[in-house]
């Protein structure tokens, strides 16, 4: 009889496509896409227009775009969140650490039936503000999968990690390092994904007031050490017509380099680790856009990926964060 092995972490991010190619994209967006969590239009409606005219135009442009970040290892996304995995389960031998995605490979199931003779599973989603399409979605994937079961290990997870003090100061960190290379910028940009307006009138997601606090938490520790600049919050990511939050990230850089803010550096504090939104759709189109618009210095400021600070916060999450039951 296989013996019950002690604890069970599941580090969960949102996905990638396998490779930067349109089919490969195709896949990965019409899982992602039909998820209700994401796009609650109804079904009937969304399922068609997104398969026979959304995406035969989408995958094709975004196939190029992946096709700019990809590595020789893959998907940063993936590459990173492994990296993470693996250099977590180096300093928790006893637990059995495992990677997932909403989206894609590899999937929920398949890291659940992997810690399945497990007692206790911890699942980490990797979203550090709580919200309905992401958290909540990872959340009732879980409670699906796992109502199947006949002998269920005790399942908790982490609701989010805005105002976590180590992220926080994982992250001034890296503020302060750019600073030092790249000298302090006129405007500081934290972009955070948006997410559609109705949404959080609809849901109450919390997503938007979490970002607020995590921004709110990132100046203060900044002026606690004398660093004094603009500071502003905007959302990048927007995806067809509505009303999403705002402000947009791309307005907002437009906006600073007409005024005649020649140097902005940005960061996205939302994303725990480097992935398309934030290498392509920060790193480049919108670091094109302020140059165009008049600006002289743009730099990115990577996200906390598979880092010495990043490790110690998710260590500590994992080991130390009272998580709620599932």
């Amino acid at each position: 009889m296989h013996k019950p092995e002690k604890s069970g972490v599941i580090l969960v991010n949102l996905g990638t496509p396998d490779e930067p190619t349109s089919e490969a994209v195709k896949r990965y967006l019409t899982e992602f896409l039909l998820d209700r969590h994401v796009v609650d239009l109804p079904k009937l409606f969304w399922s068609p227009l997104l398969r026979w005219i959304i995406l035969p135009k989408k995958a094709p442009s975004s196939a190029k775009n992946y096709a700019k970040i990809w590595t020789d290892k893959g998907s940063p996304l993936m590459v990173y969140s492994q990296r993470l995995v693996t250099r977590l389960a180096s300093q928790l031998p006893d637990m059995n650490i495992a990677l997932a995605m909403t989206y894609g490979k590899p999937d929920l199931k398949q890291a659940l039936y992997q810690l399945r003779h497990c007692q206790t599973i911890k699942i980490i989603p990797l979203y550090p503000q709580y919200s309905t399409t992401t958290t909540l979605a990872i959340l009732n994937k879980v409670r699906g999968l796992v109502n199947r079961w006949s002998d269920k290990p005790a399942i908790s997870y982490l609701h989010d990690y805005a105002d976590h003090p180590m992220y926080i100061t994982a992250l001034v960190y890296h503020i302060e390092a750019a600073f030092e290379t790249q000298g302090i910028p006129d405007t500081l940009v934290l972009s955070y994904h948006g997410i559609p307006m109705n949404y959080i009138k609809k849901r109450q997601d919390e997503y938007a007031d979490r970002c607020a606090l995590t921004t709110s938490l990132i100046s203060a520790a900044l002026h606690k050490k004398n660093i004094h600049l603009d500071i502003q919050a905007a959302f990048q990511s927007r995806f067809g017509k509505g009303e999403w939050t705002k402000p947009d990230t791309t307005m907002v850089l437009k906006a600073l380099a007409n005024k005649g803010q020649h140097h902005v550096q940005v960061i996205c504090p939302g994303f725990s680790v480097d992935c398309i939104e934030t290498l392509e759709e920060i790193a480049m189109f919108n670091r094109t856009q302020f140059l165009t618009a008049g600006g002289k210095i743009f730099h990115y400021i990577p996200a906390l990926n598979d880092s010495e600070e990043q490790v110690k916060l998710m260590h500590q999450i994992i080991t130390e964060s009272e998580l709620n039951p599932l």
